[in-house]
């Protein structure tokens, strides 16, 4: 242990401090990243250079998510501007026959539709067209945004499976293969949004249905009553921009901002049988995605390689935002393809555009990047991470349990800053240093700690997530979900935790 060593060992706590204090995480992870250089070799200008450097490389080894990102909602911008987005989900509003039903459908086509379009361009989906049916239904608005929030800013992006920019980053600081992460978030992740729905169901919902907490259908009055309006931001909402008590009104307000395609003045009217079209195009297409990646995954029968996920969905859709552009511009399509695509990259950095210099102090402490932000000849670098978690392994239980739950704390301490994917860099390392002495894989340990970080911030657990979207969809207090959340949530976590150390 060198003073570098401590140096970044003090930066780490940094974090850890500014994340429970919900503070932006920029300022210590930028002072962070120049004290450990300046530590190391005690060059002022090469310390300088490390702060950029950590950002670039960083970057460069997460660009793929905002391009993704990017790719994803140029081609819902596209579909929003001649309503082929509501139409795409309005059939599911017949299934709603009571509100037992429509808590179910709310639950898996809210989880199925995040999982490929993710949990906020989904919600502006659900909001539009689904939400006001479920409640129309008998479902209470508190009990529409349980389930929302369980099945799209828990259940599918804690394991982002079609997608897959979760497990990448987890994998960056694991150095074990994205798919391996995937797999094992997705299996504990359907355990917590199992778990969780159930229990939220018999704790608060059934009992509002049925007038054991205010009037029935009504929410039992915890919120701010009237039908859903609006639409959500793509987690991460930062930390800093959001007050302690976030109004719905507000979410709102902030979605229509900042999320391509609201603009009113660039809609196409009078063409439904091109939306009805296009309508059943696009699921129909990122159906054969699926399709196509689960043989890729499990059989020989397609050609695949690890991390593919990610390019085969963000290919697809910049296809199809392409050709539904074409389909309803024609002359004007050039202009308007590069408009969606330079508005979702745009967003894109909005959203995910915290995560580099965080994710490049990380990197500062795994010898695969180190060397590179540090200016070295050798490409190999000093493990500071690797070098800490070794000093203190001998205070360290070889329990396998042990280190699973101390894991899934890890990523939740990680998710206080309310986005849950900032550290998942630092997650995936400490699961490679503590993976030898636990027993347990380091995929698994990883897929532990992003569920961890990703229920909480992603969010379920803390108001300033993307969780006040959710809020604002339903017109109920952020603070009235969080506390109907945080048992059925926590209880899901150490149930799948600890099914994670028997099946592993």
């Amino acid at each position: 242990m060198t003073t570098a060593h401590i140096v970044f060992l003090l930066g780490l706590v940094s974090l850890l401090v500014a994340m429970a204090l919900r503070k932006n995480v920029m300022i210590p992870a930028v002072v962070a990243t120049f004290a450990t250089a300046l530590a190391y070799d005690g060059n002022v200008a090469n310390a300088v250079m490390a702060v950029f450097r950590a950002t670039l490389t960083s970057g460069s080894a997460l660009f793929e998510i905002f391009v993704v990102i990017a790719a994803v909602t140029s081609m819902l911008a596209a579909m929003r501007s001649i309503g082929a987005d509501e139409m795409m989900v309005r059939p599911m509003s017949r299934w709603m026959i009571n509100g037992r039903v429509a808590y179910v459908v709310l639950f898996v086509f809210t989880y199925l539709l995040s999982l490929f379009f993710w949990p906020t361009p989904a919600l502006a989906l659900i909001g539009a067209v689904l939400l006001p049916a479920a409640i129309k239904a008998g479902l209470p608005p508190l009990g529409a945004a349980l389930a929302l929030a369980i099945s799209g800013q828990g259940m599918s992006i804690a394991s982002d499976y079609v997608i897959g920019l979760a497990p990448s980053i987890s994998a960056s600081g694991a150095g074990v293969p994205a798919d391996d992460i995937a797999g094992r978030a997705l299996v504990i992740s359907l355990i917590v949004g199992v778990v969780a729905a159930v229990l939220a169901w018999f704790l608060t919902v059934r009992r509002r249905m049925t007038g054991g907490a205010g009037t029935p259908g009504t929410g039992g009055g915890s919120g701010h009553p009237g039908s859903a309006a609006g639409g959500g931001a793509r987690n991460p909402v930062p930390a800093s921009a959001a007050p302690a008590e976030p109004t719905p009104e507000r979410a709102v307000d902030v979605l229509e901002d900042e999320l391509p395609g609201y603009d009113e003045g660039t809609r196409i009217t009078g063409r439904p049988r091109l939306a009805r079209r296009w309508a059943v195009g696009v699921p129909a297409a990122f159906a054969a995605v699926l399709v196509y990646m689960l043989l890729g995954r499990f059989t020989d029968l397609v050609p695949w390689s690890d991390g593919a996920g990610a390019s085969l969905v963000g290919g697809t859709a910049m296809i199809l935002m392409a050709l539904v552009t074409v389909t309803a511009r024609r002359q004007e399509a050039l202009e308007f393809c590069a408009t969606h695509f330079v508005d979702g990259l745009s967003y894109a950095f909005k959203a995910m555009g915290i995560i580099l210099p965080v994710a490049g102090f990380v990197y500062m402490g795994i010898p695969d990047y180190s060397g590179a932000i540090l200016g070295l000849e050798d490409s190999t670098g000093p493990a500071f991470l690797f070098d800490a978690v070794e000093g203190v392994q001998g205070f360290i239980p070889d329990n396998g349990l042990f280190v699973a739950l101390s894991m899934l704390v890890i990523g939740m301490a990680m998710g206080l800053d309310g986005s849950g994917w900032a550290g998942l860099p630092l997650t995936g390392g400490l699961a490679a240093a503590l993976a030898p002495q636990s027993g347990i894989d380091t995929a698994t340990l990883a897929a532990i700690a992003q569920n961890g970080a990703t229920w909480t911030g992603g969010g379920t657990l803390v108001i300033w997530s993307s969780l006040v979207v959710v809020a604002g969809f339903c017109k109920v207090s952020v603070t009235d979900m969080v506390r109907h959340l945080a048992v059925p949530v926590v209880t899901g976590l150490v149930v799948a935790t600890l099914a994670a150390v028997v099946i592993w």
